[in-house]
């Protein structure tokens, strides 16, 4: 199912429909403040499964995020974090950030693996906040990725639809995604260290 939702004011209705989805297990194709993400609800093992599938990759070896509506549950996900860090959070986000923690003995939990860390993201894009506040945990999520290496992102909802209906219950048409992926930054080590340059610029915020 292809669903048009607009940006500066997601109606109400059409993000409940999308919280249905993910509640019954489905998955979504969705728009951030960077490119269009493939996502589940965090608690349901079936849906993260078809998520690996599609990506094909196993829950072990996958370095999925948590899309948050803000900071306020992050410490449900991440061992705890210094002042100094908790503030460069609140100034940069939401932003196109991913911010990879020291995962809390809960993440694993959620992921069926024995992963250590895990990425968190609080996107600058309402659809995919409003999606979070409403389903009332995070969403598990990856970005999806174009097989043509010279588009590496797919941009058009349209042509992601395409290439995507059979495989997830429904894409959300929020207008154009962006091709430059979010930043990523470790701080596993109570330092910010870029592990992926991208949209993001956190010199602004240290």
């Amino acid at each position: 199912m292809l669903i048009k939702i607009y940006p500066e004011n997601p109606n109400p209705k059409a993000i409940e429909q999308v919280v249905e989805v993910l509640r019954k297990g489905g998955l979504i194709i969705y728009p951030t403040d960077t490119v269009y993400g493939l996502g589940c609800d965090i608690t349901n093992h079936r849906a993260i499964e078809a998520i690996c599938k599609i990506r094909n990759i196993k829950p072990e070896k996958a370095n999925f995020s948590f899309i948050c509506y803000d900071l306020s549950h992050i410490s449900d996900y991440i061992k705890p974090i210094d002042n100094t860090t908790f503030r460069v959070l609140k100034k940069a986000l939401p932003g196109p950030f991913t911010f990879i923690f020291n995962a809390s003995h809960m993440a694993p939990k959620l992921l069926s693996s024995n992963k250590k860390t895990v990425g968190i993201r609080v996107p600058d894009n309402d659809i995919a906040r409003e999606i979070v506040k409403a389903l009332g945990n995070p969403i598990l999520s990856t970005s999806i990725k174009d097989d043509d290496e010279i588009i590496e992102y797919s941009t058009d909802p349209e042509l992601i639809y395409e290439k995507y209906e059979n495989l997830v219950d429904m894409v959300i048409d929020g207008g154009y995604g962006d091709n430059i992926a979010s930043t990523v930054v470790d701080c596993t080590n109570g330092d910010f260290e870029i592990i992926r340059e991208g949209k993001g610029d956190l010199e602004m915020y240290l």
